[in-house]
C-alpha cells in the first residue's frame, strides 16, 4: 500500500509539473511581442493613406524611408531606421546549460512610410517607449569551443567590450542575432492618425499636410516587418 501511494504521489507531482510547464509556455507564447502585434493588427483594415481619419487608430503597410541619416546595423552594417540585436553566452550550472543575454540593444528613429506616392510620418520614442514592435531576425552568427568568431563577429564583440575567449584561452560559446527594418523595406505600422501641416516640402509629395501615426497613453504604436499579416475584412 505504501508503495502504491508513493507511486500515486509521484504521478500527481509529474502531472502538476507538466501542466505548469504547458501553461507557462502558452502564456509566454500568447503574450509575446509577435502574437500581441498580430492580434492588434488583425483587428484593423490596411488603409490607403489619404483615407485616414484624424484620431482614428489606423493601420498602413508601406515602404520605410529615412527622414535623417539612417542608422547602421551593428553587424551587417545595413542602412536602416530600426534595429534590434542580442548577444548571448552559453553558461553551465551543474548539469544545466542555458543561454544568458549579455547585450540587448534596440534603436529606432523617426521615419516616413510611403504607399502609392503618399506619406505618413512615424516617430518611435524609446524613453519613454511609445511603441510595441516585432522584427524578423534575419542575421545570425556564433562562435564556440571549436569555432573561432569570424573577424566581423570579433570586431562586433570588441565594440561591446566582450572577450571571445575564456580564462584558459578557449573560445566562449556565443551567439548573435540581428533584426532590422532596412531603407525601402515593406513594413506595417499602426497608430492614431493625426493630420498636420507640412513645414518642409518632401521630394515627390505635393500636399501641404501629412499624416503622423502617433501613440497615446492607452495605445502604443505598432511596428513590424512581419509579412502577410491578416487584415480585418471589410463590412
Amino acid at each position: 500500500m505504501i508503495f502504491l501511494t508513493s507511486n500515486f504521489d509521484s504521478s500527481i507531482l509529474i502531472f502538476i509539473f507538466i501542466t505548469v510547464a504547458i501553461v507557462l509556455i502558452f502564456i509566454s507564447y500568447y503574450f509575446g511581442s509577435k502574437q500581441k502585434v498580430l492580434r492588434t493588427l488583425s483587428k484593423l483594415q490596411d488603409k490607403r493613406i489619404m483615407s485616414l481619419k484624424s484620431n482614428e487608430f489606423s493601420r498602413v503597410t508601406g515602404k520605410a524611408l529615412h527622414v535623417k541619416t539612417p542608422l547602421l546595423a551593428p553587424y551587417s552594417k545595413r542602412k536602416c531606421i530600426f534595429y534590434s540585436i542580442k548577444i548571448e553566452q552559453k553558461n553551465s550550472s551543474g548539469k544545466n546549460k542555458y543561454w544568458r543575454t549579455i547585450i540587448k540593444e534596440e534603436k529606432a528613429q523617426e521615419f516616413f512610410l510611403e504607399k502609392n506616392g503618399d506619406f505618413v510620418i512615424v516617430k518611435p520614442n524609446q524613453n519613454p517607449k511609445n511603441y510595441l514592435s516585432h522584427l524578423v531576425v534575419d542575421k545570425k552568427t556564433n562562435s564556440g569551443t571549436f569555432k573561432d568568431p569570424t573577424p566581423k563577429f570579433e570586431t562586433l564583440l570588441n565594440h561591446y567590450n566582450i572577450k571571445s575567449e575564456g580564462f584558459f584561452g578557449f573560445n566562449k560559446t556565443l551567439r548573435y542575432s540581428e533584426a532590422v527594418i532596412e531603407i525601402g523595406e515593406q513594413i506595417t505600422v499602426a497608430g492614431i492618425a493625426k493630420w498636420k501641416s507640412l513645414k518642409e516640402a518632401i521630394d515627390g509629395y505635393s500636399y501641404s499636410k501629412i499624416v503622423e501615426l502617433e501613440s497615446s497613453d492607452k495605445q502604443k504604436l505598432i511596428i513590424t516587418d512581419l509579412p502577410n499579416i491578416k487584415s480585418k475584412k471589410r463590412l
